[in-house]
């Protein structure tokens, strides 16, 4: 009987307040996709740098003639065969590398022109202006440092270049973003509060009869707050279930299908269903008690039992 009557006060309260409650549910859809969607992000993140840290290089490029005429770091001339050989040694004996590879200057070229054969540039070079190179894979990719310690600035070399700069920078963009979408899902969870907290005090002013009956009749405080708990709760699990269909949805049409981001961006690696799933949970319990907890407090403002 008390079940039924918690249920039924629940519909009525909501009825009541469609208006708000639809507002309820609504910004605590958008929060807690937001929500949601940052962590994904910071998986999507993880995973990239896990996938493209494995695989960036050090390049060591060698002084070429034309390095000789205009590059103050190639002053001493090209580099010479006895240079290129030391170097390689050198590579050799360091623990920090893994493998090193050779790009010759007709290799250089032919890479460019299959990457840039477009541009107008690349119809006016020449084998002889691309410099040869050594492309390092370190077993540590931080170990960076260490190679350009060794070689920066040794006679013959061009420059020691680090691929993972360019990829902290696009991971330091990717982060930015996240942090912006977690600043906007802060500020939906605080409208989304102050709604639950503005819902609950306006259903306990329009039933502060019932409510003061209830007192006189002997019920329990906890008996009188439990519909309105229970209607922010509900409210709130809605608000839950969208939020997750948001990302189920978003999921399948930008990375599946729709964009198919995952066929057309290949060379990414995206996260898989497992993330996604696992998230949901956390986000139906913090639909739950976010607004419980919310209107629990300020029913002992607002309701006085």
């Amino acid at each position: 009987m008390r079940a039924q009557f918690v249920l039924s006060e629940i519909g009525v309260g909501l009825r009541r307040n469609l208006t708000m409650t639809f507002a309820v549910i609504v910004s605590v859809a958008l929060s807690l996709a937001l929500f949601g969607g940052s962590l994904l992000m910071s998986d999507q993140v993880s995973t990239m740098k896990g996938y493209w840290y494995d695989k960036v290089n050090v390049s060591i490029f060698l002084c070429n003639k034309s390095d000789a005429e205009s590059d103050p770091n190639c002053a001493k001339g090209a580099v010479t065969e006895d240079q290129k050989k030391q170097i390689k040694t050198d590579l050799g004996k360091m623990s920090v590398v893994q493998t090193v590879s050779y790009e010759s200057q007709d290799d250089a070229y032919k890479h460019y022109k299959e990457q840039f054969g477009d541009s107008p540039l690349a119809a006016s070079l020449t084998p002889d202006q691309m410099q040869e190179s050594y492309r390092i894979k370190l077993k540590d990719p931080e170990k960076y440092q260490v190679i350009a310690t060794a070689f920066d600035g040794r006679d013959g070399v061009q420059s020691v270049q680090d691929q993972k700069g360019i990829l902290d920078n696009l991971f330091g963009l990717l982060n930015g973003m996240n942090w912006a979408a977690r600043a906007v899902m802060a500020l939906m969870l605080v409208v989304a509060l102050m709604l639950i907290v503005n819902t609950v005090r306006v259903s306990a002013f329009s039933r502060r009869r019932e409510t003061g009956i209830m007192r006189l009749v002997g019920a329990s405080g906890f008996y009188i707050q439990a519909p309105f708990i229970a209607e922010a709760a509900v409210a709130g699990l809605i608000g839950g279930t969208v939020a997750c269909g948001f990302l189920v949805i978003a999921r399948y049409f930008i990375i599946d299908h729709g964009l198919a981001l995952s066929e057309k961006l290949n060379l990414i690696n995206f996260i898989g269903w497992d993330a996604v799933l696992t998230k949901l949970p956390l986000i139906l319990a913090t639909s739950l008690l976010m607004p419980a907890l919310a209107a629990f407090f300020a029913l002992r403002k607002y309701l006085k039992v």
